[in-house]
């Protein structure tokens, strides 16, 4: 490769811009070690959220960020999972020197690890879609793990977010959120993280990415695994609460809909939809009332939005009878809260009708053959028997409004026929098109 070739390498050039911000930022000093230590109290999140940028002059941070925007996306994933294992180095050995008293580089020193550390900065805010591929590395590599990388972590992500939350909530969920859940997980840790999805949601611009569902590099912003995970904190056992458990319940709406979001009827979808279906009835047969009687929510929201969840649920029947159960006795008891999307279409009544029909014949083997779950089916049996009667019965009103519309119908013709003053002012009101539209309405 010649060296003019060299020169126009992607990487680079990345360096040679390292070197123009290390020639620009002279003069800036950090407190590495009250930013990131390794030990004692952690600073606040919004103490360092705008560090190193809130630093850097204007006229250097528009050059860099147009500059930036041209570079390729696996160049700057590679820079940051490179910046991330230079950072942590550089971190380490400052808290060792500090440990053991000798006296080296100073926290505040300029180069060249504040050079990465702008860099990296400024590369997590203008193409924040970068960091996700990074993610799947810093994931599985073991040298990024531990408490103590915590803060930086953090730090990284919250960077990210300040260019597009959904990279910031992605990040937060795959790979923060499963720290959480580890038992050796500390206060200081819990906290910190709970302070960066806190940070996230209470962006004016929040609500945008709950309502529209992105998928970042064919990855859901809170994919099934990490919804689990999300139910288990929020709705812990009563002797396992602890402080942060009311934090979780606050931000849980919220990061409910954007797990529950997508598009209804995509393949993908359904994948999603039958997951979420599968872990809401195994959460249902814990004995953790709480978290069953949510989880239970979420399988009968499954079944009444996704008709197409029907099917698995079939599938799944006999080997979760007792979440069955659940499912079926809360469907009864709130029929009239799930009735109005159950009836939105003739496709829903009859695929939730058939479900019935398979699930009694089910029922009545199992309790021919006998058994410990005996009881089970003849519970369920009842309520699906309740849920295919009300099936049958909206099904015979509409035919039963048929007959009165067309009645009505035909007795309004034979009046007006005889009066056309009346027929006149009938048809100045475009009653047909009432009509038409309670027909339409009632799916007749």
């Amino acid at each position: 490769m010649s060296a003019e070739s060299y020169s126009a390498e992607p990487e680079t050039q990345l360096l040679r811009f390292m070197d123009y911000v290390g020639r620009e930022l002279t003069q800036v000093r950090f407190p590495w070690l009250k930013m990131f230590p390794f030990k004692g109290p952690w600073p606040k999140l919004i103490d360092v959220i705008n560090v190193p940028v809130c630093d850097i002059p204007e006229p250097i941070y528009k050059t860099s960020v147009d500059w930036i925007k041209q570079v390729p996306v696996m160049t700057l994933s590679g820079f940051i999972v490179w910046a991330f294992r230079c950072t942590l180095t550089h971190l380490e050995a400052q808290q060792e020197g500090v440990n053991s008293g000798k006296i080296g580089e100073q926290p505040t020193s300029p180069k060249p690890h504040v050079v990465v550390f702008v860099t990296l900065a400024m590369v997590l805010r203008t193409r924040p879609e970068t960091f996700t591929f990074a993610l799947r590395t810093i994931r599985q590599r073991r040298m990024f793990q531990g408490q103590d990388k915590i803060p930086f972590t953090v730090w990284m992500m919250a960077q990210a977010s300040q260019g597009y939350l959904c990279a910031g909530l992605l990040s937060w969920a795959h790979n923060l959120l499963p720290v959480v859940s580890n038992s050796d997980c500390n206060p200081q840790s819990r906290d910190l993280i709970l302070q960066l999805v806190e940070k996230i949601l209470s962006d004016p611009m929040a609500w945008t990415m709950r309502r529209n569902q992105a998928i970042r590099e064919r990855e859901r912003l809170i994919p099934p695994p990490s919804f689990e995970i999300l139910l288990r904190l929020t709705f812990p056992a009563s002797s396992a609460r602890v402080k942060a458990t009311e934090r979780f319940e606050a931000i849980y709406p919220s990061l409910k809909e954007v797990a529950l979001a997508g598009a209804p009827g995509s393949e993908a979808m359904k994948q999603v939809i039958k997951q979420i279906f599968t872990l809401s009835l195994k959460l249902a047969k814990e004995g953790n009332p709480t978290l069953a009687k949510e989880a239970t929510e979420i399988a009968i929201w499954c079944v009444t939005e996704h008709v197409d969840c029907c099917e698995h649920w079939d599938n799944l029947y006999m080997r979760n009878p007792a979440a069955s159960v659940a499912v079926l006795k809360k469907l009864v008891d709130n029929w009239k809260d799930h009735s109005l999307k159950i009836f939105s279409s003739p496709r829903n009544t009859l695929t939730l009708g058939q479900t019935m029909k398979s699930f009694r014949l089910e029922n009545q083997k199992a309790i021919t053959e006998g058994g410990a779950n005996v009881s089970l089916y003849k519970e369920a049996d009842k309520y699906c028997k309740l849920i295919s009667r009300r099936l049958s019965y909206n099904h015979y009103c509409l035919k039963a409004t048929a007959v009165v519309l067309a009645a009505a119908g035909a007795t309004a013709a034979v009046v007006l026929s005889s009066n056309m003053e009346l027929k006149n002012l009938v048809n100045s009101l475009d009653l047909h098109l009432y009509l038409n539209a309670i027909t339409t309405a009632f799916n007749i």
